[in-house]
C-alpha cells in the first residue's frame, strides 16, 4: 500500500493526482495546498482523498511531489530532506504516527524516513541542485521536470492523460540512490512518461530554449496587441487561429512564471538576446522590401519542421 503527498493542486499536481491513483500505481494521494478555496476544490472534484497540513503529509507519505513554484519549492523541497534527516515526528505531530498505524489495516504502519523519497517538477534545476547538493539526505530526492502544462492554473485546471507520451527530464539522477530513482521511474512510467537523463545545468539551457522564450514571447505579444486594441477596438474581431495560438501562453500565471524566469535569468537573457537578433534581422529586411531575404529567413525556419511535427 503506497501513499502519495502532493504539496501544490495546481495543474500539474492535480494532474499527477488523478492518474497516480486511477492507474494504480497510488492506494492513498493526500494533499497540501496553501490556498484555502483551492483546497476546498481539489477535496470536492476529488483530485486527492484528503487535504492534511503539512506536517501530516511528511509522515503519512512514502513519496512526497513537490509542484509548487521554483522559489517556494527550494525551501521546501530543503525542510522535507532536514526532516528525512531527523528522523523524528515533529512536535506538532507526535502522536500521528502511532494514530497512522492504529487505523490501518494490520501490518500497515507510517512509512520509515529512511524509505521516503521527494521529488519535485520545476521548470529550473540549477538553483534547486545547488541547494541540496550537500545535503545528507540528498540521496532521497530526485530532481525531475514532466515537460508537459498547459495554459491555465489552479485545481480545476487538472486534466486525467495530460502527460501521455511526453518527456520527463531526470537532472542530476547520479545524486540520488538508485532506489530511488527506479522507484520514481516506475511513478513517470505509470505516467506514460519516457525519462531523459541529463545534467541540472543543461537543462536549465534547454528549457530556456524550448519552453521559456515562449513563455516571454508570448507575453510580448499580449502586450502589443493590447497596445494597440486601445485605439482599434475591432482588432480582436480579426484574431484567427494562428494569433490564438501564439498567444495562447500569455494566459500563463505569473505565480508560475516570474520565478522561473528571475531563476533561469542567465539563461533566459541569452536565449532573449538571439531573439532579439533574429527579430532585427526580419525588421531589416521587412524595412528595406528585401523580398529574397524575407524568403531566405522563412526557408531557413522552415527547417524545424524536420524536429516538430
Amino acid at each position: 500500500m503506497r501513499t502519495v503527498g502532493i504539496i501544490g493542486l495546481g495543474l500539474i499536481g492535480g494532474s499527477m493526482a488523478l492518474d497516480l491513483r486511477s492507474r494504480g500505481f497510488a492506494d492513498t494521494v493526500l494533499g497540501v495546498e496553501s490556498n484555502s478555496v483551492n483546497a476546498c476544490a481539489a477535496e470536492k472534484i476529488g483530485l486527492v482523498d484528503a487535504v492534511v497540513p503539512f506536517d501530516e503529509c511528511i509522515v503519512r507519505s512514502d513519496i512526497i511531489i513537490v509542484a509548487i513554484p521554483v522559489d517556494s519549492a527550494i525551501r521546501t523541497v530543503k525542510l522535507i530532506l532536514d526532516r528525512f534527516q531527523e528522523g523524528a515526528d515533529p512536535p506538532s505531530s507526535a502522536s500521528l504516527r502511532d494514530r497512522i498505524t492504529a487505523n490501518a489495516p494490520e501490518g500497515v504502519s507510517a512509512p520509515s524516513w529512511k524509505d521516503k523519497i521527494v521529488i519535485d517538477v520545476c521548470s529550473t534545476k540549477e538553483q534547486i541542485a545547488k541547494a541540496t547538493k550537500y545535503h545528507p539526505a540528498r540521496k532521497q530526492y530526485v530532481a525531475t521536470h514532466p515537460m508537459a502544462g498547459t495554459e491555465y492554473s489552479g485545481p480545476w485546471a487538472a486534466q486525467p492523460g495530460l502527460f501521455d507520451g511526453r518527456a520527463c527530464i531526470f537532472a542530476d539522477a547520479e545524486e540520488s540512490s538508485p532506489k530511488a530513482v527506479k522507484t520514481v521511474g516506475e511513478l513517470y512510467d505509470t505516467l506514460n512518461m519516457r525519462p531523459i537523463h541529463m545534467g541540472s545545468a543543461a537543462h536549465d539551457v534547454h528549457t530556456a530554449y524550448v519552453s521559456h522564450i515562449s513563455h516571454v514571447t508570448s507575453f510580448a505579444l499580449a502586450l502589443t496587441v493590447l497596445e494597440k486594441e486601445k485605439d482599434e477596438k475591432h482588432i480582436f474581431d480579426l484574431a484567427s487561429g494562428g494569433f490564438s495560438s501564439t498567444v495562447r501562453l500569455a494566459k500563463s500565471s505569473a505565480d508560475m512564471w516570474v520565478p522561473i524566469l528571475t531563476e533561469n535569468r542567465d539563461n533566459v537573457l541569452r536565449v532573449m538576446d538571439t531573439y532579439l537578433e533574429k527579430m532585427k534581422e526580419f525588421r531589416d529586411a521587412v524595412d528595406r522590401m528585401d523580398e529574397d531575404r524575407i524568403r531566405t529567413l522563412i526557408a531557413e525556419a522552415n527547417r524545424i519542421k524536420k524536429i516538430i511535427r
